[in-house]
């Protein structure tokens, strides 16, 4: 048998969760058992810290030490786009290939991207080519921005007519 782990050591776990659900604790089990923590509480944990991101797939990361789990949740690019498209939320278990047409502003889009400077999540040196990795992504959903394709904007960012702020 392999040896305890020491409980004072500070262990990070990164999994992707559903917002707002109690995931299967099945899954949780090979991660967070050797921990010695139950996964059905770290389940209840995770699906109270995500209850904005409700429907959506999130990045969840558990800080564990001395057998307490804290969550923190980390937004991908993807899910700060369609949670500012303002959607209502949808059941995953029956509506599939949801399409998401809907339209936001470039402030939005800047908005987001200082979001994922903070986290580290992006690698870009600049804000101006954060932006245009949301427009990408924005792209990617399905969404236009200010009632144009996202590829559009970036050409325009690219030309200079529009100007995004230094940081």
């Amino acid at each position: 048998m392999p040896p305890k782990a020491d409980p004072s050591v500070v262990q990070i776990i990164t999994l992707r969760a559903t917002g707002g659900e109690v995931g299967a604790s099945s899954a949780l089990a090979p991660k967070i058992g050797p921990l010695g923590l139950s996964p059905k509480k770290v389940g209840e944990d995770i699906a109270k810290a995500t209850k904005d991101w409700k429907g959506l797939r999130v990045t969840v990361q558990l800080t564990v030490q001395n057998r307490q789990a804290t969550v923190a949740v980390v937004p991908s690019a993807s899910s700060l786009v369609i949670r500012a498209l303002k959607e209502t939320p949808r059941d995953r278990k029956k509506e599939k290939n949801i399409l998401h047409n809907g339209n936001m502003s470039v402030d939005d889009v800047i908005s987001i991207a200082k979001v994922m400077r903070g986290a580290d999540k992006s690698l870009a040196r600049e804000l101006r080519g954060t932006v245009k990795e949301i427009l990408g992504t924005c792209f990617s959903v399905g969404c236009t921005v200010d009632g144009e394709s996202p590829t559009d904007i970036q050409a325009k960012i690219d030309a200079g007519e529009i100007e995004i702020p230094a940081n």
